[in-house]
């Protein structure tokens, strides 16, 4: 049995979600350093087609392979500035590879404490064009809403759902997308320290959302800086450094050795 409960799956029976092979991600930063005037220096350049002659590439993602499999829940650890957030998004499909390849089986969905939500909207009206922007019909929508707005828990001492995402803070905003997001069924979900936002109650209805998600035969990835949330919802970790994979292996197994090392 693992931590969520389940007993493992028959290795020859799994079902691969995700397959990441010898992937390399870099990133270009255009004129780091050249101090004021920066854009219209830029817009010349891109006239006169000359390159820029203040390019840092930073190497983000080095060389990383793994194959994740239907019904896990993959933790990703590492100090900041690793390439955890970045590989989420390479799987995504928002960042191309430089080299290797990503494949999945369905569609990826990301969601990240900056993920887009309209300020001026209030959170009513995110409720829905975030559930639209999923793929859910406007009936699902209606008959989730409560839920989601309930899972939440932003309206417990307010009618906060009635006003503009402009006046909620950053924990609040965060927590209205998680449950946005969990309301429907993903074929790989992915998680980008939304479990870090509200007390510990949301947290626990998130961890267990995650494990309803892992049965309905979902795959899921959580990164984040909270071992005890990743050691409480995810049977497996990815521990990266500098962009490369130094372990994967058992949540216990990995997450001991990184809290070692630091």
């Amino acid at each position: 049995m693992d931590q969520s409960g389940q007993a493992p799956a028959d290795p020859a029976s799994r079902v691969p979600t995700v397959v990441v092979d010898d992937l390399h991600v870099t990133y270009r930063i255009h004129g780091a350093g050249s101090g004021k005037g920066n854009a219209t220096a830029a817009l010349h350049r891109l006239v006169a087609r000359k390159s820029s002659p203040s390019v840092h590439l930073v190497h983000a993602i080095r060389g990383i392979s793994f194959t994740a499999y239907r019904g896990e829940a993959v933790g990703i650890i590492g100090s900041n500035g690793s390439g955890k957030s970045t590989l989420l998004k390479a799987i995504a499909g928002l960042l191309p590879p430089d080299r290797g390849k990503v494949y999945t089986d369905g569609q990826p969905s990301l969601l990240g404490v900056n993920a887009a939500l309209m300020n001026d909207l209030t959170g009513e009206r995110n409720v829905i064009l975030g559930g639209l922007a999923m793929g859910m019909s406007q009936e699902e929508i209606r008959e989730r809403y409560a839920g989601i707005v309930e899972f939440s828990g932003i309206n417990e001492k307010d009618d906060f759902i009635s006003l503009p995402m402009r006046t909620y803070s950053s924990g609040m905003a965060a927590r209205l997308r998680f449950s946005i997001a969990a309301a429907k069924n993903h074929d790989v979900l992915m998680i980008d320290e939304a479990l870090a936002t509200g007390d510990r109650a949301f947290q626990k209805r998130s961890e267990e959302r995650i494990r309803e998600l892992r049965k309905e035969a979902g795959t899921v990835f959580l990164v984040s800086h909270n071992n005890n949330s990743i050691r409480d919802t995810c049977d497996r970790v990815l521990w990266i450094e500098k962009g490369v994979l130094l372990m994967d292996g058992p949540t216990e197994e990995v997450v001991a050795a990184y809290e070692d090392n630091g």
